[in-house]
């Protein structure tokens, strides 16, 4: 059985999606079977609202770490202030 990788599917999807080309001329181009194709598209179809969620998840979790960033920047500055403090004072 072979095997392809997500982004050959991914590839595949899009040609499948832009409908320029039939699943027969995409099949014989990809060397993929017309049935695989089809499921593929189905998939892709079918999971497309977890990709609009996936997307909302990743930009909760990048605005926390781009917060967390901006604190520990503060907290380096506030230390470098404080050290520089303490080597004028001794």
């Amino acid at each position: 059985m072979k095997t392809y990788s997500p982004t050959f599917k991914a590839q595949v999807v899009l040609e499948l999606l832009k409908e320029e080309k039939s699943i027969a001329q995409i099949s014989s181009e990809y060397g993929v079977h017309p049935s695989q194709l089809h499921k593929w598209k189905k998939q892709a179809v079918e999971n497309l609202p977890q990709l609009e969620d996936d997307k909302k998840a990743i930009d909760k979790v990048r605005n926390e770490y781009e917060a967390k960033l901006d604190e520990l920047y503060a907290e380096i500055g506030r230390l470098t202030t404080q050290i520089a403090w303490f080597k004028k004072s001794f």
